[in-house]
């Protein structure tokens, strides 16, 4: 007597994670707004860059700023310039895209189906968003470095400080280096908080709306001296330490501040954003 053998069970088979993180990554090079976005940031450097020299050229010769005559200022105040609104625009952008976009088209029921864990989802949705990050301040300190030398030029390739003393170029690439470092930890904050609103809700411009305002709000309440307590619990508060890199000695104590704030709100983002997709339907 000849018995069958019980079927094997079917069981789900979960992607490499190597596998995701280069799909999701060719998900977000795709995108047309990502090219147009990365291209509109190469130009803020170029346009400051052709605008002190043209300034300087009018008032003959007069410093505009310190970039004028200085040109590895440059980068770090096109950084400094764009993390006021720009950078975090674009961080929003991809939060936004990253799960109440797919809500929106209707593809995030597809993911959330896939043999997929909900953790390696909000793993792969947030290294999307920490890649545009990065991709967006690399190329405004890139393109700074290469306009501010070609462009601007003095100092023979050399940084002259706020405080007066003289970098060599490897120490001043190295200064650049860690503004865009410091850059993007402030923007993983932005991109952490801005992910667990897009997990709440199915509509990308209420994420936009909800970060820039959010910005807005807290650069009002930094300017209010009646509100000096609230000052170390506001993200924006620490935005201006990156010209710390232009000092010599390098003081680091604005920077490390900041750093651990942003940590902080990493941390909250994202602890949010995994409750949320774990708890959500498919």
């Amino acid at each position: 007597m000849t018995t069958q053998a019980d079927p094997l069970p079917l069981r789900r088979t979960s992607a490499p994670l190597g596998r995701l993180l280069g799909a999701e990554l060719r998900w977000v090079l795709r995108r047309p707004r990502t090219l147009v976005m990365l291209g509109l940031f190469a130009l803020i450097p170029v346009l400051i860059a052709v605008g002190v020299v043209v300034a300087d050229r009018r008032s003959g010769g007069g410093l505009i700023g310190a970039v004028a005559g200085n040109g590895l200022v440059l980068p770090i105040a096109a950084m400094s310039l764009a993390l006021t609104l720009l950078l975090p625009l674009a961080v929003a952008m991809a939060a936004a895209d990253a799960i109440a976009g797919e809500a929106a088209h209707g593809t995030m029921r597809g993911l959330l189906l896939a043999p997929v864990g909900r953790l390696r989802l909000v793993g792969m949705k947030a290294f999307g968003v920490l890649v545009v990050a990065a991709l967006a301040t690399t190329v405004i300190a890139l393109v700074g470095v290469l306009a501010g030398l070609v462009v601007v030029g003095g100092a023979d390739g050399r940084l002259v400080t706020l405080s007066g003393t003289t970098l060599g170029l490897g120490e001043a690439v190295g200064r650049v280096a860690l503004v865009v470092v410091w850059t993007v930890g402030q923007l993983a904050a932005v991109g952490a908080i801005a992910l667990a609103i897009s997990a709440l809700t199915e509509h990308p411009l209420v994420v936009l709306a909800s970060v820039l305002g959010g910005l807005i709000v807290f650069g009002v309440l930094s300017a209010i001296p009646a509100l000096e307590w609230l000052q170390p619990y506001l993200l924006t508060s620490g935005w201006a330490a990156g010209a710390d890199a232009l000092r010599d000695p390098l003081p680091l104590d604005g920077m490390a501040e900041s750093s651990l704030r942003a940590l902080c709100y990493v941390a909250v983002g994202g602890g949010l954003t995994l409750i949320r997709m774990l708890r959500r339907d498919a």
